[in-house]
């Protein structure tokens, strides 16, 4: 058990977490207790607090993040074949530059401090999903050196990372969502101030509920991580 906060830094909307980073929280805590055949799922449970302190506890079984008595995310290990389907097929880092120009989020952001993709957010990874066709995203990231303790991304910026490139995918103008789940798989750590490449594809929807997809890749085009996420429609006047 350990006692964990949610800095404003680390903010998705103006008064809560950023659901990629706090998924991270629990997913990293509880994948260190997995073996290969295993990954983590987290379910968001309620808006993530800022500047609180959170309790997290997780063993090989799963993982709790709670607030006094109430729950605010869990992780449970699934089958790694549920990322089977997950990789996206990479593209050239021009043609992911390329996107970064037609970022709607630059103009109309339900979320504008997000700390993943949100352009009021001046200490957030600044990534810029723009779309490159029907249901896929793609932009560049370079980790800033602050994002690593050993010259390498830590884990959880590497979750936190996977969540928006999926979420634009979405018209968030028309269906605004937050991360409701987030199962995710590190391969492996790039090194700070490394350029990589971020995609995400729409898988669906249902209801209030839409399935997306994402993977980073590195410079030489190796996977670094993939995702799958659910995100759940909101109105964004509750969040901010």
């Amino acid at each position: 058990m350990s006692f964990v906060r949610v800095e404003r830094r680390f903010q998705g909307p103006e008064r809560s977490g950023n659901g990629g980073y706090v998924a991270g929280l629990v997913g990293t805590a509880l994948a260190a207790r997995l073996d290969d055949s295993h990954v983590p799922k987290v379910t968001l449970r309620m808006p993530p607090p800022l500047q609180q302190d959170l309790v997290l506890a997780a063993t090989a079984e799963g993982a709790r993040l709670t607030h006094g008595d109430v729950l605010v995310a869990e992780g449970a290990p699934v089958d790694s074949d549920f990322l089977a389907d997950a990789t996206i097929d990479p593209v050239a880092p021009e043609e992911a530059r390329a996107a970064e120009a037609l970022y709607r989020g630059l103009h109309n952001h339900p979320f504008p401090t997000c700390f993943v993709c949100g352009p009021a957010n001046q200490g957030g990874l600044r990534l810029k999903p723009g779309p490159i066709g029907a249901g896929r995203t793609a932009c560049t990231w370079r980790p800033a050196a602050d994002l690593g303790t050993d010259g390498l991304v830590d884990e959880l910026f590497l979750w936190a990372a996977l969540d928006c490139p999926g979420g634009w995918t979405i018209d968030l103008d028309g269906r605004p969502s937050v991360l409701g789940q987030l199962t995710a798989c590190i391969d492996t750590r790039p090194q700070v101030g490394e350029e990589c490449i971020a995609l995400g594809r729409y898988l669906g929807e249902d209801g209030r509920k839409t399935y997306t997809a994402s993977t980073l890749y590195d410079a030489d085009g190796r996977v670094l991580a993939r995702a799958k996420h659910t995100w759940i429609t909101v109105d964004p006047a509750a969040f901010n």
